[in-house]
């Protein structure tokens, strides 16, 4: 599975396979390899760094549910990291990012990226400027002046882009809906040209002389992609791109709420440039649709206007909700689950981890197994053995005849276990004092442990553990058997 909430997807990663794929190509000469560079460079990488250039991202999740706090325990991007290796490996990163818009060997000189600007490539005794003009990733027109010192023989090799020739990335993990080749148009000193692709490259083999040009037009249909079928948390989603650009949607264009919107296959999308928007982008506005509960409690759907940016442009307007994967139907929508009296105690403990929080004991979201990564958990990592405690207060006195705990243990993934023992205890004044139980406190894995007792009024409600030694523990959610929740 490839976890949308919980992706780890570390920006030194991505720029590890970046540095990876420009020395396959190196070694190759295949343009597949620049297809992955320039798919982080815009997107996996770049969202590890702020607008600003001053706070990164350590890992990049693909959906901010706004309860996991996957930055080191923050929501938002941060200056520092106690191990920081991702903010000095983006600061060596960008600069060498130059490096890669070309390259040569013998007579063949090697235009792999789309950046405004010149650079000079080395062929045997000749020395050849090229330079490029272009509003590249947004728009798809590229003009390459090809300037040699000394007139003669050589090839040109021009990318075109697998993304433009119906391939998200050079692997069948992704796919798009709509495969087709778009049309791209080739003119040298503005005449139509037909050259031959070779690995990913149009092979412009000729006599060049200062001055000439190449125009390269790529169209930018707006894309859907699908995941391969084994990736269980993407199936029956689709993820959204123009030209090398992956779009999310995020929580400020929507009322802060993306978690319960979904995409219609027949949904169109319009780009639309916003020069005011995070620095100048290009967003994608169309309509979609949101999940409900109307006034029967009973699941609805209605029309929704959806605001589409790029990725790596996400969280500069606070933390807020996000996903790049949408729900293609509203069965995969997220509906925020009916109020418990558990949901609307206020929750609180001895200690938590810093990734975690104590809303997860009483969010409603079942675990799938208690090793269950893919759901908010709560911990109190790393407090190993020892006593510790959670705690509901409640708004008034409430009765309760028992409660449900669905224990965290991720062996073989971590040092948290199920405790050792556990009981319940309420608040007499400033006293607390057990609960007797009719039956077992239990510590089994992968289900709701229950106990019940006499119905008993309560403000407060305290679940104290005693954990394994030398370990530490976990709840993915806590749940109160009540007379009107029977």
């Amino acid at each position: 599975t490839l976890p949308n909430v919980r992706a780890y997807n570390e920006t030194c990663a991505a720029i590890a396979l970046a540095l990876w794929n420009h020395r396959m190509f190196l070694l190759h000469g295949e343009a597949k390899y620049i297809d992955v560079l320039e798919r982080i460079i815009y997107n996996g990488f770049l969202a590890g760094i702020s607008l600003s250039g001053d706070r990164f991202f350590y890992p990049n999740p693909m959906a901010c549910d706004m309860k996991f706090k996957f930055n080191h325990g923050s929501l938002e991007r941060s200056p520092w990291f106690g191990c920081s290796c991702c903010p000095v490996n983006v600061v060596r990163f960008i600069p060498s990012i130059a490096g890669y818009v070309y390259a040569a060997r013998g007579d063949d000189a090697y235009v792999n990226l789309f950046i405004g600007g010149s650079g000079k490539v080395k062929l045997g005794s000749r020395t050849v400027t090229l330079t490029q003009k272009t509003e590249y990733p947004w728009k798809g027109a590229v003009k390459i002046t090809v300037d040699p010192d000394k007139a003669g023989k050589f090839a040109l090799h021009v990318r075109i882009p697998g993304w433009s020739q119906g391939q998200p990335l050079p692997s069948d993990l992704y796919r798009y809906v709509s495969p087709d080749a778009a049309d791209y148009t080739l003119k040298i000193n503005g005449k139509a040209a037909s050259p031959k692709v070779e690995a990913g490259y149009a092979v412009l083999r000729r006599a060049w002389k200062a001055g000439d040009t190449v125009e390269l037009d790529l169209p930018m249909p707006i894309r859907r992609v699908l995941a391969h079928e084994k990736s269980e948390d993407d199936r029956g989603r689709v993820a959204v791109e123009r030209g090398p650009i992956v779009y999310c949607i995020e929580g400020a264009d929507h009322g802060g709420k993306v978690m319960n919107l979904f995409l219609p296959d027949d949904a169109k999308l319009t780009p639309e440039v916003r020069a005011d928007l995070l620095g100048g982008v290009t967003v994608l506005r169309g309509k979609g649709a949101v999940a409900y509960r109307d006034k029967n409690t009973k699941p609805a759907t209605k029309p929704a206007d959806v605001t589409m940016i790029p990725y790596y442009a996400w969280c500069h307007r606070g933390p807020n909700e996000m996903a790049v994967w949408l729900p293609r139907t509203a069965e995969l929508a997220t509906l925020a689950p009916l109020p418990t009296v558990a949901s609307q105690a206020k929750a609180s403990a001895s200690h938590r981890g810093n990734a975690d929080h104590v809303s997860a004991l009483n969010d409603r979201l079942l675990p799938k197994n208690s090793n269950d990564h893919n759901v908010p958990r709560f911990t109190w990592w790393d407090h190993r053995g020892g006593t510790e405690w959670v705690q509901y207060d409640f708004k008034k006195p409430t009765t309760i005849s028992g409660v449900e705990v669905y224990w965290f243990d991720d062996t073989g993934r971590g040092q948290c276990r199920v405790p050792a023992s556990w009981k319940l205890l309420t608040r007499d004044g400033k006293t607390w004092k057990p609960i007797p139980a009719k039956g077992k406190f239990g510590t089994a894995k992968n289900k709701f442990n229950e106990v019940t007792f006499k119905p008993v009024t309560v403000k407060a409600l305290r679940l104290e553990v005693k954990l394994q030694d030398k370990f530490s523990g976990g709840i993915l959610e806590w749940r109160l058997i009540t007379k009107q929740e029977k």
